[in-house]
């Protein structure tokens, strides 16, 4: 078991429950569908922050257009607070409506962008830095996360800097670059 490819299929199945709601027009089916990928990227992004890029911090170096693994981390953060953020306009808005089907739309956008950027970039990162033992001990962590929180997670923004500073151990791990994000 390996932590980057449960990240990868947790991915998959999101971008299945986006098209799902692409093919639904019931207002019941569209509204448990949304309910399920909601919480699915709520705890899909707190099993990352709280697993992941800790560890990522500690062993990466940077990979595709960011410079360290801070870079990456920071920019993960701010992409997990824009969906979280996107995520709770859709529930502002009648089930169903134009105005909601926009808003799932937004989501979706911030949300497949961020996970391209992830495989490209922390994945990436961590599959040539991580040891078979380092990515399998995680796999387990997430993996029990993920089916201790199916129903999801409290959304909680975070500030991405602070964030990359306390996960970092003090400054003293190889991610703690000052490269921009």
């Amino acid at each position: 078991m390996d932590v980057t490819q449960l990240i990868l299929e947790q991915h998959h199945e999101q971008r299945q429950l986006f098209a799902t709601i692409d093919q639904l027009s019931d207002k019941d089916a569209l509204r448990a569908v949304w309910n399920r990928l909601r919480g699915f990227l709520d705890m899909h992004a707190q099993a990352e922050e709280q697993f992941f890029y800790p560890q990522l911090l500690e062993i990466g170096r940077g990979a595709d257009d960011k410079p360290n693994a801070a870079a990456e981390t920071r920019d993960a953060i701010k992409d997990h607070n824009e969906i979280r953020d996107k995520g709770a306009a859709v529930d502002r808005c009648d089930v169903g409506s134009a105005e909601w089907f926009k808003a799932i739309d937004a989501v979706e956008k911030a949300n497949g962008d961020h996970m391209a950027e992830e495989e490209r970039q922390g994945l990436a990162d961590f599959r040539k830095h991580g040891d078979l033992a380092l990515r399998h001990r995680l796999a387990v962590q997430f993996a029990r996360f993920t089916a201790e929180h199916l129903t999801g997670v409290k959304p909680v923004d975070k500030d991405p800097s602070a964030y990359v500073l306390e996960n970092s151990h003090a400054g003293h791990g190889r991610g703690d670059g000052h490269g921009e994000d």
